[in-house]
């Protein structure tokens, strides 16, 4: 069932009306119930994967609490570990290892290796790092593993996140269980404009920019250099819109039912720095995640200047692997996408102490706009390339990409006067720029504040406008979200 579809705006409410029935310290359960409702109806067989993810989170918890020993501990971990995450490597990428291992070892010993045939379920890959997270944290003795199985399955199974995240961690979720969940009016308006505007940028701004990125990005050898790079800009807010999109309506509707999931995107095309980018405003649930449960226990930057750039191309490699799904295709691609940003640290690190020296002798220069704006268009730039990896069928079909844009770049300009440009273009940059003005003004003062302030007529002008704009320009196909098949 999709956040998009005109089932979910029937569920939602009969969901949000047998919750407040039910006494508050009972409210957890219909969560429960409705949830696993919710994921059951996209394709029945998957409820069997999230129950056996469940008993296995569960279980190895709870055996973790009651074992003193440290090596019983650790034991109970690893087991927990590698079945979650190692049914999630096998799911992903042992059909296309299999095919690999077969291309590269033909000429020499011809063989034909079995395939498992098997798709990763649906959102099993957050879920998949909820149910970790929550392992690690009780062996660290953050979280104790004696909770309800009932709070633990809802933790793993809560439908607004289970398909694209947030990466919500149990030490924030099991709390707001125990202390029952109570929705105030205050919470509700916020989640109602909160899923308003993630509506607005699914099916209004990502979903009309789709269509000419597919249709470009399917024909890269005989595109224009124009028609490539319009749409490298529009895969950019796509891509953002898409699961930006998605996390304001789960946290939304998270609030409606007394729930505060936490802040996953943070207007990440206004980051200063690539470092910025993926620190502080993209996927922060994930950056974080990769950040507390791989960076860390590897060193982090404590072990001296090469294992810390050691450690960050491997937690980007990682991710980039974390990504290979059903959406793009498995392939190397997204390795080589991982990398690039790695790289990016890199290039972060080894010229932060220069940049530093020059602010100091040019302070003035270091808080002007002009630089900041210089900034932020160069950074947009760096992650908009690293972007054609991400959605390209093929590390040839990127290459080509590059290659048209990269030697036609000083003809830019007189390509862009002479090419015909359509109203789905115009729609397109249209969008991008409303997109654009609100995030600015919300990176001043948050838009939420903004409207509680604003007169009647202005704030429901405002409202009136997204509906509008939901209605006439919303494209309602049930397109999936594009984080769902990682």
């Amino acid at each position: 069932m999709l956040f998009t579809s005109l089932g979910f705006f029937a569920f939602l409410p009969l969901a949000w009306l047998l919750f407040s029935a039910m006494p508050v310290t009972q409210r957890w359960a219909v969560l429960l119930l409705v949830s696993y409702l919710f994921y059951g109806i996209w394709q029945p067989f998957n409820l069997v994967y999230l129950g056996v993810v469940t008993l296995a989170v569960y279980g190895c918890g709870w055996a973790l609490e009651r074992t003193v020993r440290p090596a019983g501990r650790k034991a109970w971990m690893a087991i927990g570990l590698v079945a979650l995450l190692g049914s999630l490597v096998i799911f992903k990428f042992y059909d296309f290892i299999a095919g690999e291992l077969e291309r590269s070892l033909t000429p020499t010993f011809p063989m034909a290796l079995p395939r498992l045939g098997v798709s990763t379920p649906v959102g099993y890959s957050f879920y998949a790092f909820s149910a970790s997270s929550y392992l690690i944290d009780v062996y660290a003795r953050r979280l104790g593993g004696g909770h309800h199985p009932g709070r633990v399955a809802l933790y793993v199974a809560y439908f607004p996140k289970i398909f694209a995240g947030p990466i919500e961690r149990a030490t924030a979720f099991l709390p707001q269980l125990v202390a029952g969940l109570r929705a105030d009016p205050g919470r509700a308006i916020l989640g109602l404009q909160l899923i308003g505007w993630g509506l607005f940028k699914k099916v209004v701004i990502a979903d009309n920019l789709a269509p000419l990125v597919d249709r470009n990005f399917g024909i890269v050898a005989f595109a224009s250099p124009i028609e490539l790079l319009v749409s490298v800009y529009f895969f950019a807010f796509q891509i953002y819109c898409d699961f930006s999109g998605y996390t304001d309506i789960a946290i939304g509707v998270s609030l409606l039912f007394g729930l505060q999931l936490m802040e996953n995107f943070r207007r990440p095309y206004l980051s200063r720095s690539t470092a910025e980018f993926w620190g502080e405003r993209w996927h922060i649930s994930l950056g974080r995640w990769f950040r507390d449960y791989l960076y860390i226990p590897l060193g982090g930057s404590r072990s001296g200047p090469l294992r810390r750039y050691v450690n960050i191309m491997l937690v980007f490699t990682v991710s980039g692997l974390w990504h290979a799904g059903l959406g793009y295709g498995v392939g190397w691609t997204f390795v080589i996408w991982g990398a690039l940003n790695g790289a990016y640290q890199w290039a972060g690190l080894a010229t932060r102490g220069l940049w530093e020296r020059l602010g100091g002798l040019l302070p003035a220069l270091r808080q002007s706009a002009g630089l900041t704006l210089l900034r932020i268009v160069l950074t947009f730039h760096l992650i908009a390339i690293s972007w054609i990896f991400f959605r390209a069928r093929s590390v040839n079909d990127a290459l080509i990409v590059i290659r048209k844009i990269g030697t036609n770049l000083l003809e830019i300009p007189s390509l862009v006067i002479q090419f015909p440009f359509t109203s789905e273009h115009g729609i397109g940059f249209g969008l991008i720029a409303c997109l654009l003005a609100v995030e600015t003004l919300d990176e001043r003062r948050p838009i939420v504040l903004r409207l509680a302030a604003a007169p009647a007529a202005l704030r429901w002008g405002s409202y009136y406008l997204v509906i509008f704009g939901l209605l006439i320009l919303g494209r309602w196909q049930a397109k999936e979200f594009i984080y769902m098949q990682f």
